[in-house]
């Protein structure tokens, strides 16, 4: 995200190290016209894991760490993964090193991240927030949401960063219509589980993904929302066939999102006031020139290069971007309609593809930790919009269970 100060903005690649942006980013303009004192910029699976690098690894920063007496990948435990894209934010707020971290989403760069930190990620509906001065992949998925330790804290930096946005007027002009009069923080509530009805989509809480004790600690979680009010609906589906509508959207979701990285990116770059690359042909190049460096035996740039090879929007990309439409219309939300769902509930980011295709909102919270210490969370999504009951489900949640505990820094 663009900072109009001596931070790089670089999505981790050392290609835009030096680059000088006209102005700060949306957000990062919110922030400060609010009082917020921005720290840094914190680590990032690079260019937002358009490359195959591993989680929190980028050129510019690094593997994303916590310094205690070890560089640890996770603040709770020395080998777990601290996923991606939004390795650094997620860290960062679990190691209490800042009360406010942002990230972007693509898909699950906000919400897995968050889910295994032991921290709280709102990826807002898209458009929501301004995505001006931020180094993009896709304009119909990309979408900016805080990343704290709490709900209150998450919905409190929600209210500052939303909002009507004319360098990203299209996304912004139709999405402040959802932008509740008073704002998001009046939906902290405590008994905001009482009547809200909760989808449990089928395929997702299973044996094969994740242990007995795991999902012993997920069915307490579904009983503690009945106990608070909640109509906790199982067994229900998404679609006929979960995993094949899964590889469909996945197949479908990297044409699209190929070339529209090659022209969101393109258009970022010629906005730069300074810049040592210009084009994606221009980083692919780099990257080449610098294979130690950019560490292209280990990661290669596959997804780069495929989508240099793309020219625009054509029929190839408008059927696939069709097809995920149809799959969102005819899966997720015909199913929360059909339900008169408020939200659906699933393990950590496991739905993500489904709320990213959609455009949707969803907001994970600490759900407990495994037998090796390592955290999980779960998951509340909904439609365009829902932000104010997935907040009131979260919180009343957060607040039921009180999960979350400081991070115990084990090698």
């Amino acid at each position: 995200m663009a900072t109009r100060d001596r931070l790089n903005t670089t999505a981790g690649s050392l290609a835009l190290l030096g680059s000088v942006v006209r102005r700060d980013a949306g957000v990062a303009a919110r922030l400060r016209a609010a009082g917020a004192v921005i720290l840094g910029k914190a680590s990032l699976s690079e260019w937002s894991n358009f490359r195959p690098v591993k989680s929190g690894w980028s050129a510019r920063g690094g593997q994303t760490v916590v310094f205690v007496k070890l560089p640890m990948e996770n603040p709770y435990v020395l080998s777990a993964d601290p996923c991606g894209s939004s390795s650094g934010p997620a860290v960062a707020a679990a190691a209490n090193m800042a009360a406010v971290t942002l990230g972007t989403e693509t898909d699950g760069s906000i919400l897995c991240p968050a889910s295994l930190n032991s921290v709280v990620g709102i990826k807002p509906t898209v458009g929501l927030t301004s995505r001006a001065g931020v180094i993009p992949i896709s304009p119909r998925q990309d979408t900016v949401g805080p990343i704290c330790r709490t709900v209150s804290d998450a919905v409190h930096v929600l209210d500052v960063i939303v909002g009507f946005d004319e360098l990203d007027a299209e996304a912004t002009r139709v999405a402040s219509k959802y932008i509740p009069s008073g704002g998001y923080g009046r939906f902290l509530r405590m008994d905001g589980l009482k009547g809200k009805r909760v989808g449990i989509p089928n395929g997702f809480f299973t044996e094969g993904a994740y242990g007995k004790t795991q999902l012993r600690v997920y069915q307490k979680h579904l009983s503690t929302m009945r106990k608070h009010g909640a109509l906790v609906i199982e067994n229900i589906n998404i679609t006929t066939n979960l995993s094949a509508a899964q590889d469909v959207l996945y197949s479908n979701e990297n044409i699209a999102l190929q070339a529209e990285f090659k022209l969101s990116l393109n258009a970022y770059l010629s906005d730069l006031l300074y810049s040592p690359v210009h084009s994606l042909a221009d980083v692919v190049a780099f990257n080449n020139a610098h294979p130690v460096e950019e560490r292209l035996q280990d990661f290669g740039q596959p997804d780069l290069i495929a989508a240099q090879k793309t020219n625009g929007i054509g029929p190839v990309e408008k059927t696939a971007i069709q097809r995920l439409n149809e799959l969102s219309a005819d899966g997720l939300e015909n199913l929360m309609r059909m339900h008169q769902l408020d939200a659906i509930v699933t393990p950590n980011s496991d739905a993500s593809s489904f709320f990213a295709i959609g455009g949707m909102p969803a907001i994970t919270v600490p759900a407990g930790y495994d037998g090796h210490g390592v955290p999980f969370g779960i998951c509340f999504g909904g439609l365009k919009g829902y932000e104010p009951r997935l907040i009131e489900m979260a919180y009343a949640f957060e607040q039921a269970t009180k999960v979350r505990r400081m991070p115990s820094f084990k090698t």
